[in-house]
C-alpha cells in the first residue's frame, strides 16, 4: 500500500500547532489549499473520535471521512468512508511533537486504488499527486502557524 509523508517544523508549541491543524471555516481556508469546503456531519460541532466530516477538495472531489483518533496535542487520524471512485482505501494521520522551541509536524497518508488491474499504474500516479498535495498542504499549515489572523482565532 503506497504511503506519502511530509513534515515541517513550526515556531509554535505543539498545542498551538495542533489547534491550527483543527481550525474550521474561513480560518481553515486561510491556510489549507487542499479544501474548498469542510463540515462536520451528524450534528457534530467539533472534532472527536468517531466524528464524520464531509470534505470537498479544491477540484470538487468529495469525501466523507471519520476521525479514528483524536488526541490533542499529539495526533489526529482519519479514514475515508466514501470518496472518489478510484480510491479503495485512504487514511491519514497527523503527529505533533516538541522540537526545540517549536513543533515538528509529520503528516502521513496511505491509500490504495481501484480497479485492482489498474492499481500499479494508478498508485504510482497517486503517490506523485497526493504527495504533491500533502506537501502543499503542510506548507500551508506552516504559513498558518505564522499567520497572526489564524493564531488570533484560536
Amino acid at each position: 500500500m503506497p504511503v506519502v509523508q511530509a513534515e515541517v517544523t513550526v515556531d509554535v508549541d505543539p498545542a498551538t500547532a495542533f489547534a491550527v491543524s483543527q481550525t474550521t471555516g474561513e480560518v481553515r481556508l486561510r491556510w489549507d489549499p487542499f479544501i474548498r469546503r469542510q463540515q462536520f456531519l451528524d450534528g457534530a460541532t467539533a472534532p472527536a473520535k468517531g466524528v464524520r466530516t464531509l470534505t470537498v477538495h479544491r477540484s470538487r472531489l468529495r469525501m466523507v471521512s471519520e476521525y479514528v483518533s483524536y488526541a490533542p496535542p499529539r495526533n489526529v487520524g482519519m479514514r475515508m468512508l466514501g470518496g472518489p471512485w478510484f480510491f479503495s482505501h485512504l487514511a491519514g494521520g497527523w503527529r505533533f511533537e516538541a522540537a526545540g522551541s517549536g513543533t515538528r509536524a509529520v503528516w502521513k497518508y496511505s491509500f490504495s486504488c481501484r480497479p485492482r488491474w489498474l492499481a500499479p499504474v494508478a498508485e504510482r500516479i497517486g503517490t506523485w499527486v497526493l504527495g504533491r498535495d500533502v506537501r502543499r498542504r503542510i506548507d500551508g499549515f506552516a504559513a498558518g502557524c505564522a499567520d497572526p489572523q489564524v493564531l488570533d482565532s484560536l
